[in-house]
């Protein structure tokens, strides 16, 4: 007698249900509210080969489709841009930057973005350059590491991962706020349709002869959105789950990655040091807030639950 295949599985024919229509609801909502971009046939692909490849990559892409959400999220903000419902804060920021912060130089009191501006090196250039690469595939590859040698603990790290940025984004409404190299480039006056724009990392794309920051910024979701850093926020997490696993050398390598990305968001104009200061903050209340939220029952219940769906 044939064995029945795979799909019969009554789980993964509803996983097939759910997956096919939560992939067209994707396209046709992204159509409606950022229009059409490669990137989302992308991600559908991607979402779509894993879960059909084999039952070990199905169960990868479900643990981590609580990224593809923050992702989602993330891009669909570009519908709703921050400054329509609240004013952008250029300059006051800016004079709060430079009161609390200020470096002395010559008869002028400088931003430390005015300072490094004036005082870049190559060596620099390309080691904020190398550091601010790692945003996003350190918090990503510690994500898969936890998730093949520690499931129970994968959740609480992607879902921590996920909140700090919810944190993050709903400071983005209430206070939107301009960049650095914003006022380099327009000085105080606010410019709703400003594009992203490379900065100080234009110096790293210039060194290595390629387009690598400027790819990416150029797919900014808005650039009122510098407060908080969520650049500072992602390696905090890191390390805080790292430190828990008490994971030896690797506690050191998380924690030179955190403090090189706080310098480069600086360094390359990103970022004013308050900035950073509230993306740690971020991080740190979304860290205790989920400790909190993880002694529900309701909670304990879910990882429980994805920890033996992805079993």
């Amino acid at each position: 007698m044939n064995q029945p295949t795979e799909i019969s599985n009554p789980f993964i024919s509803k996983g097939v249900v759910v997956v096919s229509a939560a992939s067209l609801a994707y396209l046709l909502i992204s159509y409606i509210l950022v229009g059409f971009k490669s990137d989302q046939l992308f991600l559908v692909g991607l979402v779509n080969g894993l879960y059909y490849a084999s039952s070990q990559s199905r169960k990868f892409v479900t643990g981590f489709s609580i990224f593809a959400i923050y992702w989602i999220v993330f891009d669909y903000m570009k519908a709703f841009p921050n400054y329509q419902y609240t004013a952008v804060h250029i300059e006051s920021l800016y004079n709060l930057e430079k009161k609390l912060f200020g470096i002395g130089f010559g008869q002028s009191i400088l931003t430390p973005n005015e300072y490094w501006l004036m005082h870049k090196t190559t060596f620099l250039n390309v080691l904020t350059g190398v550091f601010y690469l790692t945003w996003i595939p350190i918090p990503l590859s510690f994500a898969t590491y936890l998730f093949f040698k520690d499931r129970p603990a994968f959740y609480p790290f992607a879902l921590t991962f996920v909140l700090v940025n919810f944190l993050g984004f709903i400071i983005y409404y209430l206070y939107p706020a301009a960049p650095p190299w914003y006022i380099q480039a327009h000085g105080f006056d606010f410019e709703p349709h400003t594009p992203g724009n490379t900065a100080g990392l234009a110096a790293f794309d210039q060194y290595v002869g390629s387009p690598v920051f400027a790819s990416i910024y150029a797919k900014s979701s808005n650039v009122f959105a510098a407060m908080p850093s969520l650049h500072s926020s992602y390696p905090v997490i890191v390390l805080y789950h790292s430190l828990r696993k008490k994971m030896g050398l690797a506690n050191w390598f998380f924690g030179l990655i955190m403090v090189g990305i706080w310098f480069s968001a600086v360094y390359t104009s990103h970022h004013y040091v308050l900035d950073v200061l509230a993306g740690i903050t971020c991080a740190l209340t979304g860290i205790i807030l989920f400790h909190q939220l993880q002694k529900t029952s309701w909670l304990k219940a879910f990882i429980r639950k994805m920890v033996a769906l992805t079993a």
